[in-house]
C-alpha cells in the first residue's frame, strides 16, 4: 500500500428480510438478492459500485459481508457471478439488527492490529449515479480518516414519513461536509413537512463511513449491552473455508438494535464528532413497491412493467409478471405483482402498508410469508412445480462440478428424469451415468447422491412419492458444504 493510500474495508449489511416487497421478496429470498432495478441484483450492485473507488486514494481490502445463516448460499451464488470480488462472510446466528452486525464487522476488520476506514452500506439500495456517489464517498473517507463519523444525507424530494432525517448545521466544513446537529426517526407528516420547509434536514441514507476503532469505542460507550456479548461471541468464533461464525449462544444474548438507535443518534451531544456529506446520486432504499415504481423506466403512460405483460388503458401503474402473462385494462395507480404462488393487487398509495398483509400471513402460519417456490442451495437450486396428496414434483438444477449430499429418505421414494446435461448418480453401491431423456428410480431408504460431473448445467425433474414429503426427511451421511440439515 502506498503511504498516501487510505486503508478501506467495505462492509455490506445483508441481513434484511425485505417483507415490504412481498410477494416477490420473502424471508428466505429477500429483496437484496432480486434484480429490481437493472440486470443485476441489489446485492451485486452494492458490491460493484464500490469496486470503482479511486485506487490512488484508497487501498480496498476484502469485502466483509454480514448476513445470516439462512442466506449464506444465496450470497455465495451471487458472489460467484460478480467478477473480481474477494469477500469474507460473517454469519449472524440470529438476526439482531444492524448494530450487532456492524460490531461483528468492526471486530473482524480490526484483526491483525488494523484500523481501516469502514464503508458501511445496506445491500438493498439503489444508487443511479455511481460517479456522484463515489465523489461523496471520497469526501467522506477524507473526513473519517481523522476520527470523525460520517453519514451520507440525501436531499429530500417530499415530506416522506418512511425515512429518518438528519438535521445539519448551515455552515459547510472541509470536504463539503456539515456538522450534524440531530437525528429524527420517521416523523409524522406534519413534522416531515416542517423539515422540508426548514431546508437543512436530509434523509438518512443508512450509509456510514468511520474507522473500525471509532465504532468499537462508540458502541462500548453507548451500547455496552451490545458490545460485550458480540465481542465474546466473536472471540469464540469458528472459521471454515467459506464462513466466519460467532458463537450462537453468546450472540443471541445481544439486544436487537439498529446502528442509528444504538449509537449514531447519541453522537451529536457527545465527544464523538459526527458529520454529514450530501449524497445527490439518485438514491432509493426501495422500501416499498411505490419506490420501485419511482426508480423504474416508465412508458408514455407512466407505467413501469417487468416480464410478460400486456397493458391497455393503464396509467401510473407498476406491473411485475414473474411466471405468467399479466394483462391489465382500465386501471390507474395500481401495483400488480405476480409470482408462482401469490398475486398482489394494491393501490400504489397503500404500498407502504404491505406489512399488514405479511402480518396476516404470519398469524395464519402460511408458507407464502417465508418461502419462495424456488429455493437456492449451495449446489444450485430447486423449484417446487406441483404438489398433491402423496406426491411432489421438483425441477432441480445442479451447477457444473457440484454435488448434493450423500443422503437417504425414510418416508419417500424418488424418480429422476434428466432433461439437460449429464448426471452421475450413486444409489446404494451402484454408480450410474444418465444423459438427457434417461431416468432412474431411488427406492425409499436407499443411500443416494446426485452429482454433475460435466462443465454444463445439469437439470432434472424429480417426482417424489410417499407418506411424508417435507424437506426435513433427509438423513445425511456426507456433505461437501458441512450441512447437517438444510
Amino acid at each position: 500500500m502506498s503511504s498516501s493510500q487510505i486503508n478501506v474495508t467495505p462492509v455490506i449489511l445483508s441481513g434484511g428480510s425485505g417483507k415490504r416487497l412481498w410477494p416477490l421478496s420473502r424471508a428466505t429470498f429477500p429483496k437484496q438478492f432480486l434484480a429490481l432495478s437493472g440486470k443485476t441484483t441489489l446485492f451485486q450492485q452494492a458490491l460493484g459500485r464500490l469496486q470503482n473507488l479511486n485506487s490512488k486514494l484508497v487501498r480496498l481490502n476484502d469485502f466483509l459481508i454480514v448476513t445470516n445463516e439462512e442466506h449464506r448460499f444465496l450470497v455465495l451464488d451471487q458472489l460467484r457471478e460478480t467478477k473480481n470480488i474477494k469477500a469474507q462472510l460473517l454469519l449472524e446466528p440470529d438476526s439482531r439488527n444492524t448494530g450487532p452486525a456492524l460490531t461483528l464487522a468492526a471486530l473482524q476488520a480490526s484483526e491483525d492490529e488494523q484500523d481501516p476506514i469502514l464503508i458501511v452500506m445496506p445491500a438493498d439500495q439503489v444508487i443511479q449515479n455511481t460517479v456522484s456517489f463515489l465523489n461523496s464517498l471520497e469526501d467522506a473517507i477524507n473526513i473519517a480518516i481523522n476520527g470523525s463519523i460520517v453519514v451520507l444525507g440525501v436531499t429530500p424530494t417530499k415530506p416522506d414519513t418512511g425515512f429518518g432525517y438528519i438535521q445539519k448545521h448551515q455552515d459547510e466544513s472541509e470536504h463539503h461536509s456539515f456538522k450534524v446537529l440531530n437525528f429524527f426517526e420517521k416523523p409524522d407528516s406534519s413534522l416531515a413537512e416542517s423539515f422540508i420547509k426548514a431546508g437543512n434536514y436530509f434523509w438518512n441514507s443508512g450509509i456510514f463511513i468511520l474507522r473500525a476503532s471509532i465504532w468499537i469505542e462508540a458502541v462500548k460507550q453507548f451500547s455496552l449491552e451490545i458490545y460485550e456479548p458480540v465481542q465474546k461471541a466473536f472471540d469464540r468464533r469458528t472459521n471454515d473455508s467459506m464462513f466466519i461464525r460467532p458463537d450462537r449462544d453468546l450472540f443471541i444474548t445481544a439486544p436487537s438494535s439498529s446502528i442509528d438507535y444504538a449509537v449514531i443518534e447519541k453522537c451529536p451531544s457527545s465527544s464523538f464528532d459526527i458529520k454529514m456529506v450530501i449524497l445527490d446520486a439518485g438514491w432509493s432504499d426501495l422500501g416499498s413497491w411505490e419506490a420501485v415504481w419511482q426508480v423504474g423506466l416508465k412508458d408514455q403512460s407512466q407505467n413501469v412493467s417487468y416480464g410478460d405483460s400486456l397493458l391497455e388503458n393503464t396509467t401510473n401503474s407498476l406491473i411485475y409478471a414473474n411466471h405468467k402473462l399479466v394483462a391489465t385494462l382500465g386501471i390507474d395507480n395500481i401495483v400488480v405483482v405476480e409470482t408462482a404462488d401469490a398475486v398482489l393487487i394494491a393501490n400504489r398509495n397503500q404500498s407502504q402498508n404491505i406489512r399488514l398483509i405479511v402480518d396476516k400471513l404470519n398469524l395464519s402460519k402460511r408458507k407464502e410469508e417465508i418461502l419462495n417456490r424456488k429455493v437456492s442451495r449451495p449446489w444450485g437450486w430447486y423449484d417446487n412445480l406441483d404438489e398433491g396428496e402423496n406426491f411432489k414434483v421438483k425441477r432441480i438444477q445442479v451447477n457444473p462440478g457440484a454435488s448434493l449430499s450423500l443422503q437417504k429418505h425414510n418416508k419417500r421414494a424418488e424418480h429422476w428424469i434428466v432433461v439437460k446435461g449429464t448426471a452421475e448418480i450413486i444409489c446404494n453401491d451402484k454408480k450410474i451415468i444418465l444423459k438427457e431423456n434417461e431416468s432412474t428410480y431411488i427406492p425409499l431408504g436407499f443411500k443416494h447422491r446426485l452429482s454433475n460431473p460435466g462443465q454444463d448445467i445439469l437439470e432434472i425433474i424429480e417426482v417424489q412419492s410417499g407418506t411424508y414429503l417435507g424437506e426435513d426427511d433427509i438423513e445425511r451421511f456426507d456433505d461437501y458444504y458441512g450441512r447437517t440439515f438444510n
